[in-house]
């Protein structure tokens, strides 16, 4: 079903965003839906989302549920959507190994179908769309958002989970500029606070997406790795 944007709505969430919910027009019926809302309402009431009553809004409440909602979306009608989740794995492996190229190309694929779905094609749409392929890294990461570190904040911060051994990484996003740029933000900015301790084993991660260029061999999305380690 996707009534009036259920699809974009359940997209959002698993790319770990809240969204709006009007619950009063829930009739207590589970047989039958009118609307979006009658939909997430009733997800909520069975405890597969959680709802924040001071802002109304429903959210996938920890990796357990959101591992049931990948299962989910995997079925041909969600496409390559459900594809990346599965793929993600993979995109993990290529970001530890620095393939660049391979993490490119996987996030130009994610993003074409997320941004299929979501309907807009900006960078929140891109921190959308890398939340979804880096799906399972929630298994060993602790992800955050905006998080405030040093002059700014850190597009991304992916911070290992107790007892990984995994590298803790910062993604920064860029719009219609180059990769390169976003790891000139990254060092500029002289990210610390909280991910200072993590600087024995970080990987930054710069990720453009440029919207303007076209034909078969034009390459929309770059990326570019780098690996500190600073005892």
């Amino acid at each position: 079903m996707d009534f009036d944007g259920l699809k974009d709505a359940i997209v959002r969430m698993l790319g770990g965003e809240r969204i709006s919910v009007r619950i009063s027009t829930f009739q207590n019926d589970i047989t039958s839906f009118k609307s979006k809302n009658d939909v997430l309402t009733l997800l909520i009431h069975l405890g597969y989302l959680a709802y924040d009553s001071a802002k109304r809004e429903a959210y996938i409440p920890n990796l357990e549920v959101a591992e049931t909602f990948e299962d989910a979306v995997s079925g041909a009608e969600w496409g390559e959507v459900g594809a990346a989740l599965s793929d993600s794995e993979r995109l993990l492996d290529a970001t530890f190994a620095k393939d660049t190229e391979a993490v490119a190309d996987a996030l130009e694929k994610i993003h074409g179908s997320v941004s299929s779905v979501l309907n807009y094609n900006n960078e929140a749409s891109l921190s959308c769309a890398i939340t979804i392929a880096y799906y399972t890294a929630k298994r060993y990461y602790t992800i955050v958002r905006e998080l405030p570190a040093g002059k700014g904040f850190a597009d991304l911060a992916f911070l290992p989970r107790r007892g990984t051994d995994k590298p803790a990484m910062i993604i920064e996003l860029k719009y219609d500029k180059d990769a390169d740029t976003a790891i000139r933000q990254i060092h500029e900015n002289r990210y610390d606070g909280d991910l200072k301790k993590y600087f024995c084993n970080l990987l930054l991660v710069g990720i453009n997406y440029d919207k303007d260029k076209r034909g078969n061999d034009a390459k929309r999305h770059s990326c570019v790795i780098e690996k500190i380690s600073i005892a």
